[in-house]
């Protein structure tokens, strides 16, 4: 899918305008800095990560675990067009391939620049490690803030949610526990290094 430019900006300018606000010189740029940054927010729209993956398989030497740890992301919630953003973890026990971190980091990317849910984004990486790399099994973790829940409504503003989406032999077993386990140990030396701030060892 291909974000239509021209007519974003022409919506943007009707909101703007639904708002009362039209002709406010402080937004005299605002519906083209809206129609630019969408082109970039909603990328991942209608892009399948899996033929990606597949390209940048390499045979596995061993089928032991890989974890990739904090990735930080940020995606706009489909029910309130408002933003959320915090952390994924990935992990995937390997069949005969596994990937490059960056194409990790890259599956991430087309999987949260569109309009998301949190949950739904985890079994997106999942469903594309499985089918990407024939892995065993896989497993992520999507830490995250909401804006529809800091910004509004509840007001919630120290709020955070986790979600699990895991297949194959990561849905139970010593396996799912050791990610777990790892997890845990990146988020105490995350929190460690960057202070009280980052504070997503907290969720888990």
């Amino acid at each position: 899918m291909t974000v239509d430019r021209e007519r974003t900006r022409a919506a943007i300018v009707e909101l703007i305008d639904a708002w009362g606000l039209a002709g406010d010189p402080r937004l005299e740029r605002t519906a083209d800095r809206v129609a630019d940054a969408s082109l970039e927010l909603l990328a991942g729209e209608g892009v399948d990560p899996v033929p990606a993956l597949r390209e940048g398989r390499i045979p596995a030497a061993d089928d032991d675990l890989v974890l990739v740890r904090n990735i930080r992301f940020s995606s706009i919630c489909e029910h309130h067009l408002l933003p959320f953003d915090g952390w994924i973890h990935v992990a995937y026990l390997p069949g005969d391939w596994i990937t490059g971190f960056g194409r990790i980091h890259d599956l991430v990317a087309t999987c949260t620049a569109r309009l998301a849910l949190q949950e739904r984004i985890g079994e997106q990486l999942v469903d594309a490690l499985i089918t990407g790399l024939d892995a065993r099994g896989a497993l992520a973790v999507v830490e995250a803030r909401q804006d529809c829940v800091a910004a509004r409504g509840p007001k919630q503003r120290d709020s955070d949610s986790v979600s699990v989406a895991a297949r194959g032999t990561l849905v139970a077993g010593e396996a799912r526990a050791e990610v777990f386990r790892l997890i845990a140990l990146g988020a105490a030396e995350h929190g460690a290094e960057h202070g009280a701030d980052d504070q997503h060892e907290e969720m888990l």
